[in-house]
């Protein structure tokens, strides 16, 4: 992109400020640095302008804007990106965090959702009706960026990812043309945004397939981190064969306080975080391979479905400190063991984590071209953040994050989740999407040949 706000005549942005009934946010303005921030608070990007938009003709019309006078652009739905990708220095950012709608219908039981939409706000519409769409782990997190990049969570296994729960999208392309896109109409772009993230366009509108999901048998097991070894390799073997209604993501991970009993505070666990959407009269057999582990903590029982979807909102609201590492795993074995226990003894903050969240089940039966998600094969996605409230804090934290990384990338299977990705280059976001990419170059060709949307993990035209 050539050029930036200030090179474009300001009677063009008059003419354009007219064109919207959003707001626009400027750095002058005093909402600027408010409505600037996302989720990370180790983000700290300057845009120029902001347009909060409230309908589908407000971001065709910023589209037109940043296209015509070739502006930087770069959109925000939820704002969780780790790598601050809803951002960007000096050019314009559409904010959808006014499309929000949500319909239910009870017929089919699908779900239509705006772009400005959170999984929070999803699971309480459609959680009175029985019924869940599988996404992540937070509620906070935007429907936008999760389903883009693929959508792992407490569903995964028996439902899928959330781009296998996808069956249509409204979207604006970067020629500022509208179109509807689903297996019938324009199925190479449907193909594309399960997975690929925003590459491709701006999804105004999704519509999702939801599931009969109404409470759930869940919380965590923990044990003292000595023996991470032991219960990985049990893990290992137990998850992949138990049946698909129980999920459950292995961590390494530090107790930092209430709603925990005081004894765990400020002490390093392995821990697993169930979840389970079966007969809960067949829960306790299916259970006690986990109580023969003799945990020292746990807190499993029955809770409706959004409220395991909140577990983790208290202990992670936003504006902390933020930094990211992913992989994908295809067996746990003695050398990544070994890593998780060195480094899970080394956790420098209490709220950083590492987090592997298995890939078996529904999620492991869609083709590994069916959607550009390539690691279909994989058993884990993996993901390590270094975690804390205190700017002070940020080298020690990101420096932790990447010694554990690389201790256990070479024993990881390539590529990466795109949604647990920082901005790490071209040749990882390849690795990403293995054999899919060239794929993903042509569609993007055909629909963004100039790049618009580039601020994202960004698949080159």
């Amino acid at each position: 992109m050539a050029h930036t706000v200030d090179d474009v005549i300001p009677s063009k942005i008059e003419d354009f400020k007219a064109l919207l009934r959003g707001e626009i946010v400027f750095p002058s303005d005093a909402n600027y640095n408010e409505t600037r921030e996302v989720y990370n608070a180790m983000i700290d990007k300057y845009p120029a302008m902001i347009v909060k938009c409230v309908d589908v003709a407000d971001v065709i019309y910023s589209v037109n804007f940043a296209r015509e006078n070739d502006i930087l652009l770069a959109i925000r739905g939820g704002g969780h990106n780790g790598g601050g990708l809803g951002l960007c220095n000096d050019g314009l950012v559409i904010d959808l965090s006014g499309l929000k709608s949500i319909r239910v219908n009870t017929n089919d039981n699908t779900v239509r959702v705006g772009g400005g939409n959170l999984w929070g706000e999803v699971d309480h519409a459609t959680h009175p009706f029985g019924l869940a769409i599988p996404a992540g782990i937070i509620s906070t997190t935007g429907v936008g960026g999760l389903t883009l990049g693929g959508g792992v969570g407490y569903l995964s296994r028996k439902f899928g990812l959330t781009i296998d729960n996808l069956l249509e999208a409204d979207m604006v392309l970067a020629d500022g043309s509208f179109v509807t896109v689903n297996s019938k109409e324009h199925p190479d772009l449907f193909w594309a945004i399960r997975g690929g993230g925003g590459n491709f366009g701006i999804v105004t509108s999704f519509k999702f397939q939801a599931h009969v999901v109404k409470t759930v048998i869940g919380g965590p097991t923990l044990w003292p981190i000595e023996k991470t070894e032991e219960i990985m390799a049990w893990y290992d073997e137990f998850i992949h064969d138990a049946p698909e209604d129980l999920n459950g993501f292995i961590a390494t991970l530090v107790i930092p306080g209430p709603p925990f009993p005081e004894e765990l505070h400020n002490k390093k666990f392995c821990g697993i975080v169930w979840c389970y959407t079966g007969n809960p009269n067949k829960f306790d057999e299916l259970f006690k391979p986990v109580l023969d582990k003799n945990a020292i903590f746990q807190h499993v029982g029955e809770m409706p479905y959004p409220s395991i979807q909140t577990l983790f909102d208290g202990l992670f609201p936003p504006r902390l400190q933020w930094y990211w590492r992913a992989d994908f795993f295809n067996k746990l074995g003695p050398e990544i063991r070994a890593g998780h226990l060195e480094y899970g003894s080394k956790i420098p903050t209490p709220l950083s984590q590492m987090h592997l969240y298995p890939l078996s089940g529904a999620a492991s039966r869609v083709g590994k071209d069916d959607t550009p998600w390539a690691y279909r094969d994989a058993k884990y996605a993996g993901v390590i953040v270094g975690v804390d409230p205190d700017p002070k804090n940020a080298d020690k934290i990101t420096q932790w994050c990447k010694d554990y990384y690389e201790a256990l990338h070479p024993y990881a299977s390539g590529g990466a989740y795109s949604n647990f990705m920082m901005d790490e280059g071209q040749e990882r976001i390849k690795a990403s999407y293995k054999h899919n990419y060239d794929r993903l170059v042509k569609i993007k060709r055909k629909y963004d040949p100039n790049n618009l949307f580039q601020v994202n993990q960004n698949i080159k035209p």
